[in-house]
């Protein structure tokens, strides 16, 4: 099997957490060209290791580093220990949600912006997550508005807990994007329940379309909720949001 060289740098760095109590691992994909003159954008990525793999992100942001369409994009993906680890860290009703939050905006935020060598003040922190890390972007993104910019939300679990807190929260979001597949009516979830995703989405649409400069809100008629819908809109979603 031939493997196709990257045109960008991964590598991974590690952040010994005082607010999860855990050494957690980032892993860090670089654009071949990184130009001082430009903005950054860094996307940092909830089921990190599923973006990098089943998402492709990394061959997604070569061709459009290459073409031009991206400049300075930089991913990060932060990965859960098991999906106990990941409701405990990106529902709001997890004994870790709290200091998840903290994790990304007091540890996570400097480190990388001490390590990338740009100017923070011109340039772009988003959120991305699938599914319950959807959610937490959503969480993260409205409780902390002006460090998260940009927030990328692909079939978020959302049910009342969430609803209260984005209807009831006085902060207003900047650019979100958001999707869900309208087979995602019946969706086995690690709540051991079936959930419906579209109706509550709906819902969450409502409320976001007024707590938004950018929205972009797009049902996908065929979706569900695997990482074959996910993928398949991925490199539209990421020029939408990031390109120059």
């Amino acid at each position: 099997m031939l493997l196709l060289k990257r045109k960008g740098t991964m590598y991974t760095k590690e952040i010994d957490s005082q607010f999860i109590q855990e050494k957690k691992e980032l892993k860090i994909y670089e654009p071949e060209t990184l130009s001082s003159a430009d903005p950054y954008t860094i996307c940092i990525m909830q089921d990190g290791n599923d973006y990098f793999q089943l998402g492709r992100v990394a061959t997604i942001s070569d061709r459009l580093h290459e073409s031009g369409e991206l400049i300075n994009t930089i991913f990060v993906g932060i990965h859960y220990l098991d999906k106990e680890d990941r409701k405990r860290k990106y529902h709001p009703n997890g004994d870790q949600y709290d200091a998840y939050v903290q994790f990304l905006t007091d540890e996570v935020i400097p480190f990388l912006d001490e390590l990338l060598p740009y100017n923070p003040n011109e340039s772009i922190h988003a959120l991305m997550g699938d599914s319950l890390a959807g959610t937490i972007a959503l969480m993260a993104g409205i409780s902390h508005p002006d460090l998260f910019t940009h927030v990328i939300m692909q079939s978020p679990y959302i049910d009342e807990e969430v609803m209260n807190r984005v209807s009831y929260s006085a902060n207003d979001l900047t650019n979100v994007y958001h999707s869900i597949g309208l087979q995602e009516t019946a969706v086995e979830t690690s709540f051991n329940r079936s959930v419906d995703f579209v109706a509550p989405n709906r819902e969450l649409e409502e409320v976001l379309a007024s707590k938004t400069d950018e929205y972009t809100y797009e049902e996908i008629a065929e979706g569900n909720h695997t990482w074959k819908y996910w993928q398949k809109e991925l490199p539209d979603v990421i020029k939408l949001m990031f390109s120059i």
